[in-house]
């Protein structure tokens, strides 16, 4: 059905065009539009070869070459959308988008779109954006970042990229994006009901209602229908006319003069007023959904036929016609021109080479290192002195891991001016623990950016500000928190790398404040102890600190993995551990350590306490201060000689650190703070399945309840010490 759809609408323009059998567009004259001859001739041909893409990429999926067909079909009218904007106005595009793509091309001499397009559609090693992991329209040159099913997911970032940029001016970072650029963002109308878009563009009005500059343009691409669901007649307009904060726009988006129109207007007030702007592009779906979409299905044939008559191809040739810039028999050349061209390309397309190896395809999931990272600040001591004013002197003595973390942070700040934090409650408030306390004081709001509670417009913002330089630090405020907003880590953040080639990076470091053991506090949502949605996620390090010293060293070591790596990477706080001073007995101060006498540690580097061959324990965070409770027990009762591993990195876990560790013992122990379904554990056991004595205690499959029985389902103390005992034989 799809094809036969495609093959009638070819036809169609070329049985109307012929016989200028047109729509009636009077009142639309090009000297209004503010368009030239030459430049409505260009918007007409990107259009041209915007359709003549989608027809010859079903020719190609028969065929076998081709394997991803959503093709832009009736939103060829955005081509003149990117005629208005500057090249440099970074876009993050809806996947119907292929002509404001070919349209943006034209601004940069030297750029081969349909070539690059069709590399991409058959899926070539070749592809010059993501050498054929997907289809994609990206480019680093056109300022396009790659995107693959864009249900909103990049509205998020695209707000953040914009607050960039203004930010970028007040932290006089170099190499950013020009201070007049703005941010484009465009999606469907099905889309926009998206909780992801609504909290996105909630976000840049809320930002922009305080007077923050949000330099964006929203572009919905309202074509009536969501694969099969119609969007309510006037819903978008009724939504977003009059939204406080956000300018509305709209235009016919099958008429390309009153699109370059309006978007030139809407463009404007964006970059002038340095404010968010919704421009309501009305189109038309053809072809169906993708090509294998059957829209016979859910749509009459009276339906599908009346959205073909909208054709925007046939609305630009009866502009052009009108407008005496083109005669008909000049319009058709263009267009069969184009389509044997394309016929032509292909052929020499498919021959090219395909990834084939899992290191091929793996090759770019691990960012490149940077080659230009921000100048280190030569931090003087009487500076620092004078900006840590007391706590220097408290730096010499012991103290806990919140407190340690501030002072990392504080350091870091001081030491990269692109280092900035965000999140919930973190600005004079300090945060929920008082981690971030008097950062806000000392570095001011740009800096320490207090956010709305919106999980996923806190991730969206750091991946967004991440593309212009920035190197942020976003809190989420407690792990189970995250779920809100996992889909920023997952498909967009982590995958960034992988469909760029290494192009594009969003580099960051995101603190999560998480794990149980918070003694009757919270219940489940603030005493999560699961890791499974990070753990998975391809290229994103996990690392996890047990106590202050470690966490200042790891800290270190993830902004600069950030910096000069371009690595996601999560830093997991113990929640339990924050306020920990003691280890084996009130007023020990065991667990405290002194700032200044912090080590390196780097990234895959271990922890290990004691050197005992018969047990060995491999445990993290409040596994690692519970089992060293658990061995002194063992070693001065039982005599057990004991070995206490910190594994600190979760993932990917330092298989070869860790083997080494445990080589000499006689038995190992694998105490897991998460559940045993999906844990840590799980990947330690099948990586010391050759050892001959292991065994493992973990978290029951539980959530955690409230009050006093916060514990009963997490390992402790006693229950390691016993599974230690039953391990090595009951050893008295």
């Amino acid at each position: 059905m799809s094809l036969d759809r495609a093959k009638i609408v070819h036809q169609n323009f070329l049985d109307r065009v012929s016989n200028e059998n047109l729509p009636n567009v009077s009142g639309y004259d090009i000297s209004s539009a503010g368009l030239s001859n030459e430049q409505a001739v260009q918007i007409f041909e990107s259009q041209v070869l915007s359709r003549q893409l989608d027809f010859i990429s079903r020719k190609l999926q028969g065929q076998g070459e081709a394997f991803y067909t959503i093709g832009s079909s009736g939103h060829e009218g955005n081509a003149a959308i990117a005629a208005a904007l500057n090249v440099d106005d970074m876009a993050f595009l809806h996947y119907r988008d292929a002509a404001f793509f070919i349209e943006r091309s034209k601004k940069v001499s030297g750029s081969t779109p349909a070539w690059d397009m069709l590399l991409s559609f058959t899926a070539s090693a070749d592809d010059p954006i993501a050498q054929g992991r997907h289809k994609v329209l990206g480019s680093k040159d056109l300022f396009v970042p790659p995107q693959t099913s864009t249900i909103a997911s990049h509205l998020p970032k695209a707000v953040g990229l914009a607050y960039s940029i203004g930010l970028n001016k007040k932290l006089e970072l170099d190499d950013g994006l020009p201070e007049n650029s703005i941010a484009v963002c465009s999606f469907g109308d099905a889309s926009v009901n998206h909780s992801t878009a609504v909290g996105a563009i909630n976000t840049a009005c809320w930002s922009a209602y305080q007077g923050a500059e949000m330099p964006l343009l929203f572009v919905c691409e309202d074509n009536d229908i969501g694969i099969s669901t119609f969007t309510p007649d006037g819903w978008v307009k009724a939504q977003y006319q009059k939204k406080v904060g956000l300018k509305y726009f709209y235009c016919d988006g099958l008429n390309i003069f009153d699109t370059y129109k309006v978007a030139l207007e809407a463009q404007q007030y964006v970059r002038e007023k340095r404010a968010p702007a919704f421009l309501h592009f009305k189109c038309v779906r053809l072809y169906g959904h993708a090509g294998a979409d059957a829209q016979n299905v859910y749509m009459s044939k009276q339906q599908i036929e009346e959205g073909e008559a909208k054709d925007p191809l046939l609305q630009s040739a009866a502009l052009l016609i009108q407008n005496g810039i083109l005669n008909k028999e000049q319009i058709l050349d263009i267009y069969n021109d184009c389509e044997q061209r394309l016929e032509r390309v292909a052929q020499e397309v498919i021959k090219r080479a395909k990834l084939e190896t899992s290191e091929q395809i793996m090759e770019s999931i691990v960012p490149p290192v940077n080659p230009t990272p921000q100048m280190v600040e030569v931090v003087s001591e009487q500076t620092r002195t004078k900006h840590f004013d007391s706590d220097i002197a408290a730096h010499k003595k012991p103290s806990h891991m919140a407190k340690m973390i501030n002072w990392a942070l504080h350091d870091l700040m001081l030491e990269h001016k692109e280092v900035v934090l965000a999140g919930e409650d973190i600005g004079p408030k300090g945060g929920v623990y008082n981690v971030t306390a008097n950062l806000h004081q000392k570095f001011g709001a740009n800096r320490v950016i207090n956010t709305l509670l919106d999980e996923q417009s806190i991730l969206g913002l750091a991946i967004g500000m991440a593309h212009n330089q920035i190197i942020p630090i976003p809190e989420i405020q407690f792990l189970a928190y995250l779920h809100n907003a996992e889909d920023q880590l997952r498909g967009e953040a982590a995958t960034l790398s992988f469909f760029s080639n290494g192009q594009f990076t969003n580099p960051m470091v995101i603190r999560i404040a998480g794990l149980a053991y918070q003694r009757g506090f919270g219940g489940h949502f603030h005493n999560d102890n699961s890791l499974n949605v990070l753990r998975d996620i391809p290229g994103v390090i996990v690392t996890c600190p047990s106590n202050g010293s470690d966490a200042v060293a790891m800290m270190r070591e993830a902004v600069r993995l950030a910096r000069e790596e371009q690595r996601i990477v999560v830093f997991l706080e113990p929640i339990a551990l924050y306020m920990t001073r003691d280890l084996h007995e009130e007023k020990d101060g065991a667990w405290s350590f002194n700032y200044n006498d912090a080590k390196s540690i780097s990234f895959g580097e271990i922890g290990q306490h004691g050197e005992g061959e018969e047990l060995a324990i491999i445990t993290y965070g409040n596994g690692y201060y519970l089992s060293r409770q658990a061995a002194k027990v063992l070693e001065e009762k039982h005599s057990i000689k004991i070995r206490v591993i910190d594994v600190r990195w979760l993932c990917p876990l330092p298989n070869e650190e860790i083997l080494s560790a445990v080589k000499d013992c006689k038995h190992v122990l694998i105490v897991d703070e998460c559940r045993k379904t999906g844990s840590v554990s799980e990947e330690l056991m099948a990586l010391l399945k050759n050892h001959n004595n292991v065994e493992r205690l973990t978290a029951e499959d539980s959530f955690i309840p409230l009050g006093r029985a916060y514990a009963s389902t997490l390992p402790s103390k006693e229950s390691i010490a016993e599974a230690a005992l039953n391990l090595v034989g009951g050893k008295s």
